[in-house]
């Protein structure tokens, strides 16, 4: 089966531009954003931090990069960052916190991926020449490895308020914040608000072909700017991809509220099989994460099955499977790829 034909469920990066995208990605006026400023790019900085109520944004080639450039403003060599050991800044991009910016990271394990006050009041280090200096919070909203949990809002507001008030700064890797927005109906602002510093993604849901943002301060612009030279990420003419996550910003946000229809319905089908087990139980917005080795197989293997029947899915572990939605995916698709996961647990490994 050609990989055209698939159902492919592995992650929302792996959306194509439409027509249309394609089309004003062509025609954007560009310019050189290293020496000077691309009108494009430069439409999309102050179109994002509008939308997040914050006073700047800066764009960037990816979601690591702007992570990573946060954790560089925030923290100095021998200082630690506070996050919890699900996270995408701790897992997903090879420790560059320790590899570029000789930071280190304290990982504590939340409650459905959430932290709490309580977790946190006694995690501060001393402040004596022996230990590292705690410097900084980061959470994941919506949290990937947590199955696309959205952060509730309350739990937000009394992590960071804690954290500011101790004197720690605050990041959000807001790499699916969209999704948490169009969940609960939290507007950006409101969740950007408790943050010095917040990520957004344009390649994920909103289907944009590259890039991410890191707004903040206005005072800390010429700053973000060094840190995205000094990681490779100072780009030319790159209005030609920012067209493209400004038209992503501009009409696919709504519409990611059929992602998480679709997530439910795939969660259905786990449900219905009666040996796949959810993990976590509730599907909150596009992410379904579930156990396989229920049913005796492994990710792997589990993965290559629903492959050959048509359904593109992502090994997570090796017990667990991730299916993620996204735009290309159809009611009849995330029908389809349900039947087929419910299919392969009823069989088993054996006859596959």
């Amino acid at each position: 089966m050609s990989t055209a034909q698939l159902i492919d469920l592995r992650s929302d990066t792996v959306t194509q531009p439409d027509a249309e995208m394609r089309r004003v990605m062509a025609t954007a006026p560009v310019g050189d954003d290293v020496i000077d400023v691309d009108p494009t790019v430069d439409r999309l900085q102050r179109t994002i931090a509008e939308v997040l109520g914050l006073e700047a944004a800066m764009f960037m080639p990816s979601g690591t990069m702007t992570n990573q450039v946060a954790v560089r403003l925030h923290c100095r060599p021998g200082d630690e960052f506070l996050c919890e050991e699900g996270c995408h800044i701790y897992n997903y991009e090879q420790g560059a916190f320790a590899q570029l910016s000789g930071t280190i990271a304290r990982t504590v394990i939340g409650r459905r991926s959430v932290l709490s006050v309580e977790q946190l009041q006694d995690l501060i280090r001393p402040d004596n020449e022996h230990a590292v200096r705690t410097r900084l919070l980061c959470l994941e909203n919506t949290h990937n490895r947590g199955g696309g949990v959205v952060l509730p809002l309350e739990n937000v507001r009394s992590v960071t308020g804690w954290a500011k008030a101790n004197g720690l700064a605050c990041h959000l890797d807001g790499a699916r914040l969209f999704n948490a927005v169009v969940a609960t109906g939290v507007t950006a602002s409101e969740w950007a608000s408790h943050f010095d510093t917040v990520s957004v993604c344009f390649s994920k849901g909103l289907g944009a072909p590259v890039g991410s943002a890191l707004l903040g301060p206005r005072a800390l612009i010429n700053e973000m700017r060094r840190h995205r030279k000094l990681f490779g990420g100072g780009m030319r003419q790159s209005g030609i991809i920012a067209a493209g996550a400004l038209y992503a910003l501009e009409h696919n946000i709504p519409r990611l509220q059929q992602d998480h229809v679709h997530a439910q319905l795939l969660a259905d089908a786990v449900r219905s099989s009666g040996v796949l087990q959810l993990d976590p139980e509730v599907v909150d917005t596009n992410i379904v994460i579930f156990r396989v080795d229920t049913a005796g197989w492994t990710a792997a293997d589990f993965c290559q099955a629903a492959k050959q029947r048509g359904v593109w899915l992502l090994p997570f572990s090796r017990r667990h499977v991730r299916a993620v939605t996204h735009l290309h995916i159809r009611e009849e698709d995330a029908l389809r790829a349900g039947k087929i996961v419910a299919e392969l647990a009823a069989s088993g490994p054996q006859t596959n």
